[in-house]
C-alpha cells in the first residue's frame, strides 16, 4: 500500500481544515495527519480520502467525517494506556486513531462481511492490537468490561443500559442519540454505581445502531 508526498499534502491539508472547525487536542490533529485515511477506502475512491466528509464503504455502512471522528475522539479525554470499547468498527479508521492515541482499543462490528474486510486491512498495515468482536454492539463487551472510556458511532433511539454498566467509575460514553434524521452527541461520565452525569453538546448525522449480527 502506498502512501506518497501527495497523499501526505493532502493530509496537511485535511488536518488544517479539521482544527479551524474549533479541533484543539494537537494529539488528535497529529493522529489524523499521520494516518493515510486512503487505505481505509477502496482505490476507486481514494481521492474522497481527504475530504471533510463521511464515504460508503460497504455494507450499508460508512467512513465518519474526519472532523466527526476527531469531535467525538476529543470529547472522550483519551489518556494513555485507557481501555477503550468502540461500538461500529466500520473501516477501522476511528479505531486507529485511538490506538495511535495511546488507547488499548476493543472494537465491536455486527457485519460479518465488514468485520473480516477490516481485520484484513489492520493486520496489513500495523494494527493487530486493536482487539475485533463480531457481536452486537448494544451488549457490549461484559467479559472485558469495565471500560475507561466507551464510544458508539452509530446513532442511538436511547442509549443501551448494557454500555453504561460496563464504564468505570469516572468513565466517560460519547454516543449519539436521536431521531432518523439527527442525533444529539452526549458526554455520559459515570460518577458512582448508580450516578451518571450527561452532557449535551452538538448535532450530526449517523448510521443507524441495529441489534443482531449480520451474517454473510
Amino acid at each position: 500500500m502506498i502512501d506518497n508526498y501527495r497523499h501526505r499534502g493532502l493530509r496537511k491539508k485535511l488536518v488544517d481544515i479539521v482544527r479551524k472547525k474549533g479541533i484543539k487536542d494537537e494529539r488528535i490533529l497529529d493522529a489524523l495527519g499521520k494516518i493515510p485515511r486512503h487505505f481505509f477506502l477502496d482505490r476507486a475512491f481514494e481521492d474522497w480520502a481527504y475530504k471533510d466528509v463521511a464515504f460508503p464503504i460497504g455494507s450499508d455502512q460508512t467512513i465518519s467525517q474526519p472532523f466527526t471522528v476527531a469531535y467525538q475522539t476529543e470529547l472522550l479525554k483519551i489518556e494513555k494506556g485507557d481501555k477503550v470499547m468502540e461500538i461500529g468498527t466500520g473501516s477501522g479508521y476511528q479505531a486507529v486513531i485511538l490506538s495511535e492515541l495511546g488507547a488499548k482499543v476493543y472494537s465491536i462490528e455486527r457485519q460479518e462481511t465488514l468485520f473480516h474486510k477490516t481485520s484484513k486491512l489492520l493486520k496489513k498495515i500495523g494494527y493487530e492490537r486493536i482487539r475485533l468482536f463480531l457481536k452486537d454492539g448494544n451488549e457490549g463487551l461484559p467479559r472485558f468490561a469495565p471500560f475507561d472510556k466507551i464510544l458508539v458511532t452509530a446513532a442511538a433511539q436511547n442509549v443501551p443500559g448494557a454500555l453504561k454498566e460496563q464504564l468505570k467509575i469516572n468513565g466517560i460514553l460519547v454516543i449519539p442519540v436521536g431521531s432518523d434524521d439527527t442525533q444529539t452527541m452526549l458526554r455520559i461520565t459515570r460518577l458512582s454505581e448508580d450516578r451518571y452525569k450527561t452532557e449535551r453538546f452538538d448535532h450530526f448525522r449517523f448510521v443507524p445502531l441495529l441489534t443482531g449480527i449480520e451474517k454473510v
